[in-house]
């Protein structure tokens, strides 16, 4: 036999081919058609800021949240879970934090207290007083450490005069407000009329300071502050918390504040931060709402 007969696949007519033909491998061609270019692999989408938002939004509400998330707790009763979780640091700190709505044109909660019983040790302000005569002289008999006119201002730019607290007579404001304002405002230091550092009675605020510590809150309106030790009875506590309450409520309008009243222009309302949350917390503790505030 010189040769077998095969079919052709298409036309299904005979082939005759040599033995040489069958031993020899047989390769099979391949076409790149349109076909088979549409298979290639796309590119993946390019993802927004907005849907990266979105998906870290529903990653947040799938995240298991603390057991305390949600419960509500009297105050007496979050002091105690507290007391518990952090029954081996006895020196350790209850935090209290206020979370206050920020209307537009309100602005950042803040002021100065004395707790009945201070958590931790009173820090003593370096104060820098622009007053000239005889206020400059009360100044410096009521404990301002740095006590000066207008040639104060290039130095407190260059940084050779370092204070936590600068206080200003109004005859003097107007002259240090073009140099300082843009220096000392971003810091929290310009003194203003709004905050009371911009008054005659230097003496009687610095006297007024001692024996006090600042507290504010942040651009979102959130307050925090260390209340009380671990160690405390639980009535310090209580009254520590109920004390600070107080002092913010005025600040933030949520309280009548009758000595503000009286000094305030009729017509002039503040705008009030409402208090959204009141959450007592330690450092190993969870944050508990409290509901008696």
């Amino acid at each position: 036999m010189s040769g077998v007969a095969l079919l052709c696949r298409q036309c299904q007519s005979s082939l005759r081919t040599s033995p040489a033909f069958i031993t020899s491998p047989v390769f099979r061609q391949f076409s790149t058609g349109q076909i088979l270019l549409a298979r290639r692999a796309k590119k993946a989408p390019t993802i927004t800021k907005a849907g990266l938002a979105a998906r870290a939004r529903k990653r947040a509400l799938k995240a298991r949240k603390n057991i305390y998330e949600s419960e509500k707790m009297t105050l007496l009763d979050a002091i105690n879970v507290l007391r518990a979780v952090e029954i081996g640091s006895p020196n350790a700190t209850y935090e209290l934090t206020i979370k206050t709505e920020m209307p537009r044109g309100s602005a950042i909660p803040k002021g100065r207290i004395s707790l009945p019983r201070e958590p931790k040790t009173k820090e003593k302000d370096r104060i820098l007083v622009f007053a000239e005569g005889r206020a400059a002289d009360d100044a410096k008999k009521a404990g301002a450490d740095i006590v000066g006119g207008v040639e104060l201002v290039e130095g407190i730019i260059n940084g050779r005069h370092q204070a936590s607290l600068i206080l200003s007579t109004p005859a003097l404001i107007r002259a240090i407000t073009p140099k300082l304002g843009r220096v000392l405002g971003p810091r929290g230091l310009m003194p203003s009329e709004r905050r009371g550092t911009v008054t005659d009675d230097i003496s009687g605020y610095i006297r007024r300071l001692q024996g006090t510590n600042e507290w504010k809150g942040d651009k979102a309106g959130t307050i925090r502050a260390p209340i009380a030790k671990m160690n405390f009875p639980a009535d310090d506590v209580v009254r520590n918390v109920r004390y600070f309450l107080n002092v913010v409520k005025r600040a933030t309008g949520n309280q009548r504040d009758p000595a503000g009243e009286r000094n305030q222009k009729k017509g002039n309302t503040k705008p009030v931060n409402a208090i959204k949350r009141v959450i007592l917390s330690s450092r190993q503790g969870p944050g508990i709402q409290v509901s008696d505030v």
